[in-house]
């Protein structure tokens, strides 16, 4: 970087990243015109740590839905996807049966597939099965958590998310390949997927440093 370049004309030049109009630089891809909830979710949600069964639920879930569209799409649908699916509480979601698969398949609200409605509600059974065995979803993804990447925004999938997708197939979960399972590691803060120079990349580090991942 030249010595009269300030950190926003630089990271305007970085394809990674995009300045706002607030003056930060940030991730390129929560910069969406018309669609502020990007951003708010960038700030203020992805990569930062999360140890609450129910939001990591819901993410796994969710990114299965993601698979062959956008996240901005998924995101734009997600108050309506929890109230289809009872907040994504997993004990109440392990209870739909054949009626409430109709029933979603008619919610305009949501992504009407049924192949990944029947894959959340089986899925919810085996987080049952999770839990039981390894006392919350949390002490068992967080087994997961990737300390050592350093070059963000490269890969879509990791050694890890290999591992964590493969030993949840072999638990009879669906809709988890390694791809899907990378992103809900990015966005549930197993591991800082940040661009170098954006805004948030050091905030997640520090509140992953101040996190202690349950065992």
């Amino acid at each position: 970087m030249a010595e009269s370049q300030t950190p926003a004309a630089a990271a305007a030049q970085d394809l990674t990243l995009h300045t706002g109009d607030d003056g930060l630089a940030r991730c390129r891809w929560c910069e969406s015109p018309g669609f502020a909830e990007y951003r708010r979710y960038h700030d203020e949600e992805w990569g930062f740590p999360v140890a609450d069964d129910i939001r990591l639920f819901e993410k796994i879930c969710l990114e299965g839905f993601q698979s062959g569209l956008s996240w901005r799409t998924i995101l734009a649908k997600r108050p309506a996807f929890r109230a289809a699916f009872a907040g994504f509480d997993f004990h109440r979601v392990a209870r739909f049966g054949e009626a409430d698969v109709e029933r979603l398949l008619q919610d305009a609200g949501i992504v009407r597939h049924r192949g990944k409605i029947e894959a959340a509600i089986h899925n919810a059974s085996r987080a049952l099965e999770l839990v039981a065995e390894q006392g919350s979803l949390a002490a068992y993804f967080w087994r997961y958590e990737d300390t050592a990447w350093t070059d963000p925004h490269w890969r879509a999938e990791s050694a890890l998310s290999q591992a964590l997708s493969k030993d949840l197939r072999k638990r009879g979960w669906k809709f988890v390949g390694p791809t899907t399972v990378y992103a809900f590691m990015q966005a549930m803060g197993l591991v800082n997927d940040h661009a170098p120079g954006c805004a948030l990349r050091e905030r997640v580090r520090a509140a992953r440093q101040a996190f202690t991942p349950p065992r």
